[in-house]
């Protein structure tokens, strides 16, 4: 993560609220063959547990039961151009929010598996509201069980957690909100939003 302390995110509800709120990250881990990466919807089973579903034939399957892996979810983030600033002698820079989590994987049981699955969908789902909620019952009869083959269920136990919010707070506050309206006029909305407000 960033090395500068400005940038360091700690709080650790916050951390997970973010992650949580996204719901999709990389999963980096060491094989091998070489290192490897999945892109993972997730959910939060504990407040240091996620779970997640990987494709049964991806070729990290055979190595993630017992090992640790890195998380990554990532927020928004856009390019600052120096001009932005209103101050002289700057250079650009990139602004953008990360989390990682590492911590060791375990392979799910069929049970937790489907336990994964309907927490995953009702999480997503429910944010989707007032659309009624989707969920597996809506399956023809054995097409959940069928598709369910095709997947292999993992929990991680998060032993770390790092994050970086790099939103300008090394510049003075005037400067910092004029960067974030030029990168909303360049359409980085989310990023411009942090910016502004910072916690």
């Amino acid at each position: 993560m960033h090395p500068n302390a400005a940038f360091a995110w700690e709080d650790r509800d916050a951390l997970r609220a973010f992650a949580q709120d996204i719901g999709f990250g990389t999963l980096f881990m060491a094989t091998p063959e070489g290192p490897r990466v999945a892109h993972l919807p997730f959910v939060f089973l504990t407040d240091d547990r996620i779970g997640f579903h990987i494709a049964r034939n991806n070729a990290m399957t055979q190595y993630l039961d017992g090992t640790e892996a890195l998380f990554v979810v990532n927020g928004p983030d856009g390019y600052i151009s120096p001009d932005w600033y209103g101050m002289d002698n700057q250079v650009p820079t990139w602004n953008y929010c990360a989390i990682e989590m590492q911590g060791n994987v375990r392979q799910m049981d069929e049970a937790e598996l489907i336990a994964q699955s309907d927490a995953l969908s009702l999480f997503q789902e429910s944010k989707l509201a007032p659309k009624p909620l989707w969920d597996r019952s809506k399956m023809a009869d054995g097409y959940f069980e069928k598709m369910l083959r095709g997947i292999l269920g993992f929990d991680m136990d998060i032993t770390a957690w790092r994050g970086t919010r790099k939103l300008g707070q090394n510049k003075p506050d005037a400067a910092r909100n004029a960067a974030a309206d030029g990168a909303e006029q360049a359409g980085k909305r989310d990023i411009a939003d942090l910016m502004r407000h910072l916690p």
